[in-house]
């Protein structure tokens, strides 16, 4: 015990500087994990407060569970939240890697800088704003600048917003255009710190400039595009909520592409206001994401230990 207290007197610096985040993860992440218990209640308000609530909502067993699935349109949408990202996993990993490497590989630092930050404003715009950008280019009519340009062609104009077939596409290009700048960040710190005599001895033995990346580069980010895999799938029954709801509007004819697991459960919840299905859908989710992320650090580690997570 004096040990203990020992060490805590020795990195009282750094204990404090990390004190608010622990402070901070354990009252928005451990204690609202206890509230899962609702997911097996008949939730009701009461005017006493939420343990009043808790304590006389009679419990339902996996009831709420069935929500997620009475619908015929389930399969549908865990298809859609699934595949999406799977989509977006894959083709930020690449666009990320390939943007961060092109990035390594200018000289001029002032570019660099430029091409970064225009890169990051996209992601911190809002889904809102981002939708309204959208709209302008997908207005039906000779509203969008899109049909102006089709029009301008002798073409037709098209409905967007009432053609599903497009939707997969756009929002696959509009869910990686807004996140490229802030997913490659960590790739291009990365690159950035690979040891140069890497680069000096393979030029020395006459290696092209794709060599190099091919040799040298990518081995060396293989360990963190892993790790950074194996999170985004415990992620893969969530989807980005602002992205498929705003971004079509909600129109009906594009609910079979683009309704996802959490547009269901809020459409849902905002419809019936029963807090005990929305809480069962979440742990639902969750339970769901940290089996495959197991199941996925498992596999990583089996074939090489170093670039799992644990």
């Amino acid at each position: 015990m004096k040990k203990f207290f020992r060490n805590i007197w020795r990195y009282k610096a750094l204990i404090i500087m990390a004190l608010p985040g622990a402070i901070w993860m354990i009252f928005f992440f451990y204690i609202p994990v206890f509230a899962n218990v609702v997911a097996f209640k008949d939730f009701h308000i009461d005017p006493d407060g939420f343990l009043a609530s808790l304590t006389n909502s009679p419990c339902v067993g996996f009831k709420n569970f069935e929500f997620l699935f009475s619908s015929g349109a389930a399969f549908d949408i865990t298809r859609n939240t699934i595949l999406y990202n799977v989509g977006f996993i894959t083709l930020n990993l690449i666009i990320s890697i390939a943007f961060a490497i092109i990035m390594s590989e200018l000289r001029n630092k002032k570019l660099v800088k430029v091409y970064q930050t225009m890169s990051l404003l996209p992601y911190f715009l809002s889904w809102v704003v981002i939708s309204y950008f959208v709209y302008a280019f997908l207005a039906p009519g000779n509203k969008g600048i899109f049909n102006q340009m089709i029009m301008h062609d002798g073409g037709m104009p098209v409905n967007w917003y009432q053609e599903p077939k497009y939707w997969v596409f756009i929002i696959l290009f509009i869910g990686v255009w807004k996140g490229i700048g802030y997913n490659s960040i960590i790739y291009f710190a990365t690159v950035m710190g690979i040891n140069p005599t890497y680069y000096e001895a393979a030029m020395v033995d006459g290696a092209t400039k794709w060599q190099q990346i091919k040799n040298i580069t990518i081995p060396q980010v293989v360990p963190l595009m892993t790790i950074l895999t194996i999170l985004a799938v415990g992620n893969i029954f969530r989807a980005d909520f602002g992205l498929f709801y705003n971004v079509p509007r909600q129109s009906g004819a594009l609910t079979p592409v683009t309704q996802v697991l959490d547009t269901y459960i809020y459409n849902g919840l905002a419809n019936t206001g029963d807090l005990g299905m929305a809480t069962a859908a979440a742990l639902y989710q969750s339970v769901v994401g940290f089996i495959l992320l197991m199941i996925t650090n498992f596999f990583a580690r089996r074939l090489d230990s170093d670039s799992a997570l644990f």
